[in-house]
């Protein structure tokens, strides 16, 4: 069994007030060259090798005594999305390690009842729904009996356009019981804030994406950026987690990007592009630009408009049975 689960950019919240009955509420983004890749077959033991092993340790012990299975699993993870970026390394890796032991053993189960055993979705539903729907995706947030946030919106993401990724590989974003103790701490949005966001997502972000405009998009997208930036500052240190990445982030802007900003708590960065051209004078303008600090990197991004791969790989279980055979 193979299952390949996408990265996803959260691109910020919008109503951490909570003063109507539901709190958080996010968006985001489904990208396509950054994925976790597994696969699996039966075993009878729990047998698991590659990046992010222990996790993926923890997530099939789970999914196995969920689903009351006696015997284990064999997982080879073939790539792994980076761990505490702000792409959902910890989502997508659970989400593959549980839809893949449950096709093994033919459960019949949900990508939301997963994420439950998973303890994914605390916050957000972007995780999952990059995973079982792709594209640009809205949650509504948590409610008193929500259990994954539920996905109110979503739409492809325009072909044409591009994300420019930007990773500091000295720093790691805040993640576990920090980050639970993070949002204890945290002081409510005001009610004007929120408003604000909330408007700014209904009448110009989601518009902006169905008619193609770009430069409204990104436009939205940096304020919004802004916004949650400043409120989460108080813990990150500044609008955004990492001074390198901050730096680079207002150039893009001059080079072209329509809008900016990071990735959960991050330290990776983006800038939108409304084409590949300019995307990709950008990038080879930042290698150039920021080639003596080792520690920043660059990449282009598709975004990706397809939910999760999950599919029986005929050739690898012909190769495993033939190998056992000898």
């Amino acid at each position: 069994m193979k299952v390949i689960a996408p990265a996803r950019l959260h691109l910020g919240f919008m109503d951490m007030h909570g003063g109507l009955g539901r709190s958080f509420g996010s968006l985001g983004l489904c990208l396509a060259d950054i994925f976790t890749h597994v696969a699996a077959s039966q075993s009878a033991d729990v047998v698991i090798q590659g990046p992010s092993s222990n996790r993926a340790s923890v997530y099939a012990g789970r999914m196995l005594e969920y689903l009351n299975i006696g015997t284990g699993v064999e997982i080879s993870i073939r790539e792994a999305i980076p761990e505490h970026a702000g792409l959902g390394s910890g989502t997508q890796l659970s989400l593959a390690v549980g839809t893949a032991i449950a096709r093994l053993y033919d459960k019949d189960i949900t990508t939301r009842e997963i994420a439950n055993v998973m303890e994914r979705g605390a916050r957000s539903g972007i995780g999952v729904g990059a995973f079982s729907m792709g594209g640009f995706l809205v949650d509504g947030g948590r409610g008193d009996t929500t259990e994954v946030p539920p996905i109110i919106s979503h739409h492809n993401f325009p072909e044409a356009w591009r994300i420019l990724l930007i990773f500091d590989q000295q720093l790691q974003g805040i993640n576990g019981l920090p980050e639970r103790e993070a949002f204890q701490q945290l002081p409510p949005m005001s009610k004007r804030t929120t408003e604000s966001l909330c408007r700014l997502v209904l009448m110009q972000v989601l518009p902006a994406l169905v008619e193609e405009d770009c430069q409204r998009f990104g436009a939205a997208i940096t304020e919004i950026q802004q916004h949650v930036g400043d409120h989460f500052a108080v813990i990150q240190g500044g609008r955004y987690c990492s001074q390198h990445v901050t730096e680079v982030l207002p150039w893009l802007l001059e080079q072209g990007a329509t809008g900016i900003g990071q990735s959960s708590w991050g330290p990776t960065g983006f800038g939108i592009f409304a084409n590949e051209t300019q995307a990709y004078q950008a990038l080879k303008q930042a290698r150039d630009k920021w080639q003596a600090e080792s520690r920043l990197t660059f990449r282009l991004c598709r975004a990706r408009n397809a939910k999760a791969e999950v599919r029986v790989d005929q050739l690898s279980a012909n190769e495993n049975f033939q190998l056992k055979k000898i």
